[in-house]
């Protein structure tokens, strides 16, 4: 009894460790938001200061922060909305109808995530260019949504076969179609599945720099380009900067906090049967 309380204590303190860690440079960040610069970039940091909003002010002064917030509201939810209606067939067709290439194909996907995104820059840039697409938010939609489309099948795919065939071939006997099937059945059964799938994609798309950065100017650009923004020739002003990437990472914060048992429910979903 004593060793199973000692090991439940030591896993306690080690999470605890593990959460403040990870939480660490977000604090960090938030504490140097309100001191001014030259506290700011101290040889010898003190956490006993006079805070200001100095910053933030001067950062809503230079650019207009709800543009950009609406702009990764837009982004992130068109993106996550577009390659779920991707893979949602995709990942039924694979998970309920598989031919021996279905791995080889699941696996090819994955590996479209490990390529360098540097590798695409010039191509992705010469399409856009041609199309029109440059600085728009319908072009950032399609990028982020194609990104993020391998691990959204993938997930989808693995809560798929969790479902049991039985209840498909039930509706199958009652006259059901492949689109009954999925509308009335699947999607219903694998709600916990799809809602975490899609808060993972919304997390993902809003913490994406490099197209965004590469692909957007004045008009489209999301918090990303907005934190961006303030580095300049001279230097970085680490205070506005603090500020800028408080601003920016609030909205996402505050979501993920509200979501997060969906999340944990949906990752876990299948695990325990």
């Amino acid at each position: 009894m004593r060793l199973k309380l000692d090991t439940h204590a030591a896993l306690s303190v080690a999470g605890w460790l593990a959460a403040s860690a990870l939480f660490f440079p977000i604090a960090w960040m938030l504490l140097t938001s309100v001191k001014t610069e030259i506290e700011a970039v101290a040889t010898t940091p003190s956490l006993i200061f006079t805070p200001t909003l100095e910053n933030y002010i001067t950062v809503q002064e230079r650019a207009d922060y709800l543009k950009f917030a609406l702009n990764s509201v837009v982004v992130s939810f068109g993106s996550t909305l577009l390659a779920l209606a991707l893979a949602v067939p995709a990942a039924y067709g694979m998970a309920f109808f598989p031919t021996k290439r279905t791995r080889g194909t699941l696996l090819w996907m994955l590996s479209t995530k490990m390529m360098p995104p540097v590798g695409a820059l010039v191509p992705v840039t010469l399409v856009f260019r041609d199309l029109g697409l440059i600085d728009t938010l319908v072009g950032l939609i399609f990028v982020y949504a194609l990104i993020n489309l391998p691990i959204v099948v993938w997930m989808l795919y693995t809560f798929f076969r969790e479902i049991p065939r039985e209840i498909l071939e039930a509706g199958r006997m009652d006259g059901a179609t492949p689109l009954d099937e999925l509308r009335y059945l699947l999607l219903p059964l694998s709600l916990p599945g799809l809602a975490s799938t899609g808060l993972l994609a919304v997390i993902l798309t809003w913490n994406e720099a490099f197209w965004s950065l590469n692909l957007t100017a004045a008009q489209a650009g999301p918090l990303t380009a907005f934190i961006a923004s303030f580095s300049a020739p001279e230097g970085l002003f680490w205070a506005k900067l603090s500020a800028a990437s408080t601003m920016a990472v609030a909205p996402i914060l505050v979501f993920g906090w509200l979501s997060q048992r969906q999340l944990v429910r949906g990752l876990t979903f299948g695990a325990v049967k």
